[in-house]
């Protein structure tokens, strides 16, 4: 208990001074999965996120009194890496968690209060986000869609759509890159020999998992990213029978920020005789 009330301490008097954004997850008795009621609060703590830049995430696994101490240290454990599986399902990259522990159980810190109710608040894992002010610089230096497909094309190359970033968790293109995105359906329209088949990335999953759509809940995110290119494209004039779309998952990770690999390129996968 003295353990905790540190941690504690210590990060509360950090956020006076720093950007610091905490959040609570509340568990079942003996479980280690998030319930749905849960995983809407911590949806609405990620979307906090997307406004800053993350430096680190701190998570730490709790339990309440009841139990053996081993039994304790594991269920706290669970929970911790459960918050850690949301966190990476989310498309927060794992490289962000530096500090992830389970800490067991906490004793009852009142015997006069309801004890059912310091109990189920003892059942938890506390986040601590820190932010930082900028971000690091990190460019990618590849051609603009619309400098490839004014030039020759064949088929088989494939074609990433340069600055055209998805929100974080979400099949929606950020602001800034609508009116990329309305020069490269318009070359499009004009190119109408070129087949092509549009495919959706998501970045910071577990090995070639799909991320979770925060919109549905569902996990499909990368097709869902492909999908909205595809029905953009096709209110902007592109012929239906000419595109495809599909969802990679995690499969070709960039290894750069985790913005470029929240992306779609175009496979061009046939081009006619007709001009």
């Amino acid at each position: 208990m003295q353990k905790a009330l540190f941690i504690l301490l210590i990060f509360s008097q950090l956020s006076f001074s720093q950007g610091l954004l905490k959040h609570n997850v509340y568990f079942q008795t003996a479980e280690h999965k998030i319930v749905s009621s849960e995983e809407g609060k911590f949806n609405q703590f990620l979307a906090k996120l997307d406004s800053i830049y993350i430096d680190k995430i701190t998570i730490f696994g709790f339990c309440d009194d009841r139990g053996s101490v081993s039994y304790n240290n594991r269920l706290s454990e669970k929970r911790a890496n459960s918050v850690k599986r949301f966190f990476i399902d989310h498309e927060i990259p794992e490289s962000l968690i530096t500090v992830l522990d389970g800490k067991g159980e906490l004793a009852l810190d009142s015997i006069s209060g309801n004890i059912d109710q310091i109990r189920r608040n003892n059942r938890r894992v506390d986040i601590f986000v820190q932010s930082k002010k900028e971000k690091e610089k990190d460019s990618l230096e590849i051609p603009t869609a619309q400098e490839i497909l004014r030039g020759d094309i064949n088929v088989g190359d494939k074609i990433r759509l340069k600055n055209i970033y998805f929100k974080t968790g979400y099949s929606t293109i950020v602001p800034e890159s609508i009116p990329t995105l309305k020069e490269v359906a318009q070359i499009l329209v004009e190119k109408e020999n070129v087949y092509f088949t549009i495919q959706g990335h998501v970045c910071c999953t577990h090995d070639t998992y799909d991320a979770v759509d925060r919109s549905t809940n569902k996990k499909n995110l990368s097709v869902s990213r492909a999908k909205f290119i595809y029905n953009y494209l096709l209110r902007r004039g592109v012929e239906k029978h000419r595109m495809k779309y599909v969802g990679l998952r995690r499969k070709f990770p960039l290894g750069r920020d985790p913005k470029y690999d929240r992306r779609v390129e175009i496979l061009i996968t046939y081009i006619s005789d007709r001009h």
